[in-house]
């Protein structure tokens, strides 16, 4: 087969003047390959090679964290004194051998990190997360923090600039601590960073303008945002919108739209306990039929939105890739499932060899039906959740050790070995 002539294989030039070389984005998938001191290893370079040769024209790596005490998962990278400067640049050299843009994406866990890395999360508010039991109530952090972490994401932005990376991602979505700062479900402040959605928005403008100041005007910065929290009374479409348009002067080269966070995971194509039987049929009616979970919300943001556009979650055909890009909903498909199980999926689908990439969660889980059974059944649905990252976790665990995927492996004994991996990776942190 030819070679794809079409808008997924055309350059994008950025507003700094970098270009990606085509439209397909490895998108953010943590990693969990980190060394005890939370630095980068070896088989992030295997990874990274890997999909830097698959074609991508821009990889964003999994979560690097600004605070080393507060993680979302053992085998983060964390940027906080730690050290580990030239495996960074050796990481940074593996991912991009192919000519590909390597962007770091930075972040802090917030109240989102387990029990098992930190023993108190930190938060815009002391809302605790109730999950499974798995996270222990936060500490909402003091105005002083606030401005510290600020310099913590400028600080890590000028590291990753200093060793290679070819821009960053700062990452407020998913519910991570930026992200819970927007929603007004996880702050509750009463002082100039809760309240009014500009008083929410404040600490992300602020990360933002920083990051911009310290690496310059010609170093691409992304930010990653939700389209919604899907909570009642959390962060909206509207106040996402509303973001958008004051991201519009910060001069941020990429936004990237996604939705969820971990008691609403819509980046999985999953909800969580408090949405409504119509709401889900609304979702498999529309987006889910048309693959993309937040496809329908680009479209709402292609009207504000002065900076190119990527959507991530859940596209699979080319056909579907290609409508975004020409009717401007998309600027960038961003893939992140579909290279757990095949790096080079981006380059069959520029070549022609491909016109869907690879899907296996319809066969990756328990029961049957959407939801893995009676939709109404929360445990059954979380375990699928949970079962199905263990399971792409896995898949990432092999392609870093130089192996193939293993797609006949089963959701539980994969679920159980990728707790295993965990408890372990925290028994040997040293922080």
């Amino acid at each position: 087969m030819t070679k794809n002539s079409s808008t997924i294989s055309a350059a994008l030039t950025l507003p700094c003047g970098v270009a990606l070389p085509n439209r397909l984005a490895k998108a953010a998938m943590t990693e969990g390959l980190a060394d005890p001191w939370l630095r980068a290893t070896e088989r992030h370079q295997h990874l990274y090679r890997r999909w830097s040769r698959g074609g991508a024209g821009l990889l964003l790596t999994g979560n690097v964290m600004v605070d080393r005490r507060v993680l979302e998962r053992p085998g983060n990278v964390a940027i906080d004194g730690n050290g580990g400067l030239a495996m960074l640049e050796s990481w940074a050299r593996a991912g991009t051998c192919a000519g590909n843009q390597l962007w770091m994406q930075i972040s802090h866990a917030g109240r989102q990190s387990p029990r098992y890395v930190t023993r108190q999360p930190l938060a815009p508010s002391e809302v605790q997360l109730n999950l499974a039991g798995n996270y222990a109530k936060p500490r909402a952090i003091t105005e002083d923090e606030i401005h510290h972490f600020v310099e913590r994401f400028a600080t890590v932005a000028r590291v990753a600039q200093s060793t290679g990376f070819t821009g960053v991602q700062i990452h407020a979505a998913h519910g991570y601590l930026l992200s819970s700062f927007l929603s007004p479900v996880t702050n509750r402040r009463q002082d100039q960073w809760g309240g009014s959605l500009g008083n929410r928005a404040r600490f992300l403008l602020q990360t933002v303008r920083r990051v911009r100041a310290t690496v310059g005007a010609n170093f691409p910065v992304a930010v990653k945002l939700n389209s919604a929290d899907f909570q009642k009374g959390g962060f909206g479409e509207d106040d996402c919108l509303q973001v958008v348009e004051w991201l519009n002067d910060e001069g941020i080269d990429l936004l990237e739209i996604s939705g969820g966070n971990y008691e609403q995971p819509r980046l999985l194509g999953y909800s969580g306990r408090d949405e409504s039987a119509a709401d889900e049929r609304e979702l498999r009616d529309s987006t889910r039929e048309r693959e993309a979970y937040f496809l329908d919300f680009a479209a709402k943001v292609r009207d504000v939105r002065k900076m190119p556009l990527m959507v991530t979650g859940g596209f699979r055909t080319m056909a579907v890739m290609e409508s975004a890009l020409q009717s401007g909903d998309a600027d960038v498909i961003g893939l992140g499932r579909p290279l757990c199980t095949d790096p080079n999926v981006p380059m069959q689908l520029l070549n022609g060899e491909r016109e869907a990439a690879p899907a296996y969660e319809s066969s990756v889980r328990l029961g049957t039906g959407v939801w893995g059974g009676n939709s109404s059944f929360f445990p059954l649905k979380l375990l699928n959740v949970l079962g199905q990252q263990g399971w792409y976790y896995q898949q990432i665990m092999r392609l870093a050790d130089g192996k193939s995927a293993d797609t006949a492996m089963h959701l539980i004994p994969a679920l159980c070995r990728y707790l295993a991996d965990e408890w372990m990776s925290a028994a040997r942190l040293k922080r």
